[in-house]
């Protein structure tokens, strides 16, 4: 599988941007024998379920130039690493408690030659500033994610949609979601046409800001 799984799902990619991605892939694999950040399955498949599932956050929401995100928990680089390809005018903050993958991270965004994107190797509680969105996939159930990131939103709204949580989830959410009446979910089955995301979702939690 190559990157015109990708071109057929966002057709409005510039040559660059498919350049970076095309890029991206021989980057991961390169890193991935020396620190191991993707499974060996998931390399093989790194545009399906790692790309296109990280870019599923942008068939949702449109992140507007001059807005910040927060990618916690980001691993080896996703979700925010394509998200920063995707949206080169919007600055990305990718926070890992993992000093390897933080490793790998900037070792891809410099082969890339990101300019948008700052990473951090401390625990997101630490991080100081806020942010129009915080982004992720799956770290943790949602409680537990909205604690983690208590405090880091922004006041002002840049976007139609408050700011917030977009956050990559899979399975049954019902039981950990019940308590947030304002929540919404998106299913990429709806968007990409693929087994690997009959149960994937967008989780959009609105948060208030808290000074």
């Amino acid at each position: 599988m190559d990157v015109n799984i990708l071109v057929n799902h966002f057709p409005d990619l510039t040559e660059d941007q498919k350049r970076q991605f095309v890029l991206l892939a021989d980057l991961y694999k390169d890193w991935n024998v020396k620190i191991n950040v993707v499974s060996r399955k998931d390399i093989d498949e790194l545009y399906l379920r790692h790309v296109l599932h990280s870019l599923g956050i942008a068939k949702v929401h449109q992140f507007l130039p001059g807005s910040s995100v927060i990618d916690v928990g980001t691993g080896g680089g996703f979700p925010g690493v394509p998200l920063a390809i995707l949206f080169p005018e919007t600055h990305f903050t990718l926070v890992d408690a993992i000093g390897k993958k933080i490793k790998v991270v900037d070792e891809v965004v410099a082969g890339l030659g990101i300019k948008n994107v700052t990473t951090i190797n401390d625990r997101v509680e630490n991080v100081k500033g806020k942010f129009d969105f915080i982004v992720s996939r799956a770290v943790a159930a949602m409680p537990t994610f909205v604690h983690w990131t208590k405090g880091k939103i922004k006041k002002e709204s840049l976007h139609e949609r408050k700011n917030g949580i977009l956050y990559l989830k899979g399975g049954d959410l019902s039981e950990e979601l019940q308590g947030y009446k304002t929540v919404e979910l998106f299913d990429l089955s709806d968007f990409y046409d693929y087994e690997f995301f009959e149960t994937k979702k967008v989780v959009y939690l609105p948060l208030k800001y808290r000074g």
